[in-house]
């Protein structure tokens, strides 16, 4: 299930160009400061890996710290690479249940002020530019005269090339699957981004994987419309998986709940197929962790 690859040995195209601007790039971590010629402290300018957030902490190590992981691999001995969340349910939540305490993105922009840092590199890990992303960059606006350099960093889904690595990288994971109708669930959103679900549908297409069809919970397509479309190929088996960086609540509840009569896994059964779930966010995939190091 797992398509891993060997250490990230690429050049980071788009990332590159805008760590560079910012103080150059290297392959290891180290403190959040530097000494220059003078001996005198200069802070280390910050990558800030902002996520919707999870309360699954396996989850969220193995997906969102897997991404940031990545980034830090490549960049932290010139970066100073921090987490920010964007759901404040889930950040109070990790407080109060497990003691976890993390920044949301004014927080996080607030402690770099305090901190002195110039320049901000933002990398959301968002798949697309939708509601999230867009309160994210109208976050980074208010803070235009507090740094001397703020950059925000693209979503997953930004362009061709990354449609097509998106698609291969799921396409090894599911390797194992022939012969079932690969069933992924997006989240869904009211925005204009939306339409990116069906882009994905189109390249999936276009590739020739014509097994696999793409939903939404909150938007469309349906969880109906993924099953008509299957049953319309003629396939009877379905192996269903979250279209999302983390495997959590929405994979493991609208997803694969078979106590739910609503959750997808429910309605795939009461509709007749042979129903696999597999709990794999994509942000286990390093294929996909690198994408976002490029961005």
């Amino acid at each position: 299930m797992d398509n891993k690859v060997s250490r990230r040995n690429f050049i980071a195209g788009a990332a590159a160009v805008a760590a560079t601007a910012l103080a150059g790039c290297s392959a290891s971590n180290s403190s959040s400061s530097t000494t220059t010629e003078t001996g005198a402290a200069e802070v280390k300018p910050v990558i800030l890996v902002t996520s919707f957030g999870t309360s699954y902490n396996d989850s969220r190590h193995i997906t969102i710290g897997a991404i940031e992981d990545a980034i830090r691999e490549k960049y932290g001995q010139d970066y100073d690479v921090r987490r920010a969340f964007t759901a404040q349910i889930i950040i109070d939540k990790l407080k109060s249940r497990d003691g976890i305490t993390i920044d949301n993105v004014t927080e996080a922009l607030d402690r770099c002020v305090a901190d002195g840092v110039k320049k901000v590199l933002v990398q959301p890990t968002h798949l697309m530019a939708g509601l999230e992303y867009a309160d994210v960059k109208d976050e980074l606006e208010k803070y235009a005269d507090k740094f001397d350099k703020v950059v925000l960093g693209e979503p997953l889904l930004s362009s061709d090339g990354d449609y097509d690595k998106v698609a291969d990288a799921i396409g090894a994971a599911m390797a194992d699957y022939e012969g079932s109708a690969i069933c992924l669930m997006g989240h869904g959103t009211e925005a204009d981004s939306n339409q990116d679900y069906t882009t994905m549908q189109e390249k999936f297409t276009a590739k020739g994987m014509t097994n696999y069809f793409v939903g939404t919970v909150e938007a469309s397509p349906t969880c109906a419309d993924v099953i008509a479309a299957a049953q319309a190929a003629g396939y009877t088996k379905a192996v269903l998986a979250p279209f999302m960086v983390v495997a959590g609540d929405h994979a493991n509840n609208d997803m694969a709940d078979l106590e739910d009569p609503e959750s997808w896994a429910s309605q795939f059964t009461a509709a007749g197929f042979e129903v696999k779930c597999v709990l794999a966010g994509l942000g286990q995939y390093d294929t996909i962790d690198d994408i976002y190091v490029q961005h």
